[in-house]
């Protein structure tokens, strides 16, 4: 007879008057490994919260030990893989800033992995054959210089110094490329075959081959799905939105012109790290109006590139690199720079004051900050409610950015990005966290603006299946070197 390991009981959360999770039972026995599939908002962040006891719920949660035989109501020792990662400067240092990652003395202000694992309880043992996660090579690496594949492995490490009965997995797969989902899939069944008992949240096509079980969370409500040796994932659907040619029209009225022929160009562009050379003879051209894609593995050296374009990378003066025909280091300042780019990447949110609304996070891209520290004019005002009702976002307004599920908080970033009808779009991995069908909207979104606006755009995904019908033109990255070029 299988033995009991995690009971909830007609188990509801709710939050901000919001309720997330109706009356939710599930049964999980020892030894199963559960996925969690469902809509971006359907509460299975919530879901995981509750588990680790951060938030009340009604209802019965009923932790199982083996040993024990009984119910039992002490918790067990559960962790928890975020989607994001909270970087730590060293002790004495000042606030992290978006820009710190760029700057190379700044950056080693922030912890190492070996001083953030070693906080976590690591005791500085570590044998290659043990080293499943491949952190060995990370060890001297700062937190906030990490890829997108390091980062996780190390929340990862840090999870398991807690010798956790329940690890839950809250959508490990985002951001990474595809040979990293790859070693992430067999991390997870190796954790698994060694006796780790595993919740994951994820995408319905991301179900490592250790799942035995597959569940669904839908406005709150659960339902279980079967085994998963008979599980299909669900046909993708095509619906598309429209949005108000009347808006989108006094929008364009509204959309001051920009005069310029070339939005990037960069010529040898080379950026070293100390010893580590991050991007290797670059030379790139973007003409006005052209749609790019560009791709690469994890540490490709992507997020540099952008950085040098946004404005956001001092090691751009080293280099010759020109900017809406102007080349860098000529007297433009950085803010004449960013009034021309709207931008969303997905560790952009992270920086703002957890207690902006989406209004106030909206309008801050008028004015280029992290947050919204002056008063607004009736004409700005007007502006920010005039997007927000094209993409409907009014119902938004008053409420925090922590408060919205992953999908929401996508759609108000890209009207931040908007706002000022900039004659170029940065979107950095625009689509993190969003279901099949919000992916399918936001492509179409953004394939509308930038015709509708002769809008610039610049594409960082790794999955082609995301990127919008109007990109004409392809950059790969490789190891800081153009792969391939179309």
């Amino acid at each position: 007879m299988a033995l009991n390991f995690l009971t909830l009981d007609g188990v509801s959360v709710q939050l901000g008057g919001a309720s997330l999770l109706d009356h939710l039972t599930w049964h999980i026995h020892r030894g199963e490994q559960w996925a969690v599939i469902g809509p971006s908002g359907s509460g299975k962040t919530v879901l995981a919260h509750t588990l680790l006891g951060k938030h009340f719920a009604s209802g019965k949660i009923h932790y199982h030990f083996a040993n024990k035989g009984t119910e039992g109501h002490e918790r067990p020792r559960i962790a928890v893989v975020e989607q994001q990662h909270k970087f730590k400067n060293r002790p004495g240092a000042t606030e992290l800033y978006y820009q710190q990652r760029f700057n190379s003395s700044d950056a080693d202000q922030t912890m190492t992995v070996a001083q953030e694992l070693t906080d976590a309880g690591w005791d500085g043992g570590l044998t290659p054959e043990d080293d499943i996660l491949l952190i060995r090579p990370l060890l001297q690496k700062p937190l906030i210089q990490l890829s997108n594949g390091e980062n996780k492995r190390t929340q990862l490490a840090i999870a398991l110094l807690e010798k956790p009965e329940l690890l839950i997995l809250d959508n490990p797969f985002l951001g990474l490329d595809k040979d990293m989902r790859v070693t992430l899939h067999r991390i997870i069944n190796q954790m698994a075959a060694a006796g780790m008992q595993i919740i994951l949240i994820t995408s319905p096509n991301e179900l490592p081959d250790s799942i035995t079980h597959v569940g669904q969370l839908e406005k709150g409500k659960w339902t279980y799905l079967g085994p998963r040796s008979g599980f299909q994932p669900p046909a993708q659907s095509n619906s598309s939105q429209e949005l108000d040619p009347q808006l989108l029209g006094q929008l364009k009225e509204a959309a001051g012109s920009h005069d310029f022929s070339i939005a990037v160009k960069m010529v040898n562009t080379t950026i070293k790290y100390g010893d580590a050379t991050i991007l290797d003879q670059i030379n790139w051209e973007v003409k006005k109006g052209e749609k790019w894609n560009v791709s690469g593995p994890n540490g490709a050296g992507k997020s540099t590139i952008l950085s040098l374009i946004t404005a956001d990378n001092p090691q751009a003066y080293a280099n010759e690199i020109w900017l809406f025909d102007r080349r860098r280091g000529s007297g433009e300042s950085i803010w004449d720079i960013k009034k021309k780019i709207g931008f969303v990447s997905p560790e952009l949110h992270l920086y703002f004051e957890i207690g902006a609304t989406a209004f106030e996070v909206i309008a801050s891209g008028l004015f280029d900050t992290i947050g919204l520290f002056r008063q607004l004019s009736p004409e700005q005002e007007a502006t920010v409610l005039l997007w927000m009702k094209l993409l409907s976002l009014e119902a938004l307004r008053s409420r925090r950015l922590t408060q919205l599920s992953t999908g929401q908080q996508r759609m108000v970033l890209l009207a931040r990005a908007l706002i000022k009808n900039p004659p170029m779009l940065i979107l950095d991995e625009p689509c993190q966290g969003l279901d099949d069908e919000q992916t399918a909207h936001f492509r179409q979104l953004v394939t509308i603006l930038c015709e509708t606006f002769d809008t610039t755009l610049i594409y960082v995904s790794h999955y082609r299946q995301e990127l919008p019908e109007c990109i004409n033109h392809f950059l790969a990255l490789e190891k800081g070197r153009i792969a391939s070029l179309v």
